[in-house]
């Protein structure tokens, strides 16, 4: 195997992998189960919450280029961003390409 593709196996091996074979054991072990019992509500709740403390983390304290383009400017695309995702039918990917357009955008126009 070439040595520029080792980099790319070793991704696979330590980060894709694990991941998937976790998610596959989670998906057997919920077939059966009431997407209304108390145990999937709260696994949703929990799992939506750390994805939202996720995103302000990437927002609030931004590295690297995001934390070139203007506090005001980040905060902006996720506001125009979720309610794309709510006019556009609750669509995930509308939602995130117009807070990316939005991003983008504000970026070029207000970035130093």
């Amino acid at each position: 195997m070439s040595a520029d593709l080792w980099p790319y196996v070793v991704l696979m091996l330590v980060g894709f992998l694990p991941n998937e074979a976790w998610r596959l054991v989670g998906l057997v072990l919920a077939r059966g189960l009431n997407e209304q019992s108390e145990i999937v509500l709260w696994s949703r709740a929990v799992a939506t919450a750390i994805l939202a403390g996720v995103v302000a983390k990437l927002v609030v304290f931004a590295s690297g280029s995001l934390a070139t383009i203007p506090l005001g400017v980040r905060i902006g695309a996720v506001v125009i961003g979720f309610a794309a995702f709510l006019l556009i039918r609750r669509s995930p990917l509308a939602g995130v390409l117009v807070g990316e357009a939005v991003l983008l955008a504000g970026g070029y126009f207000f970035a130093p």
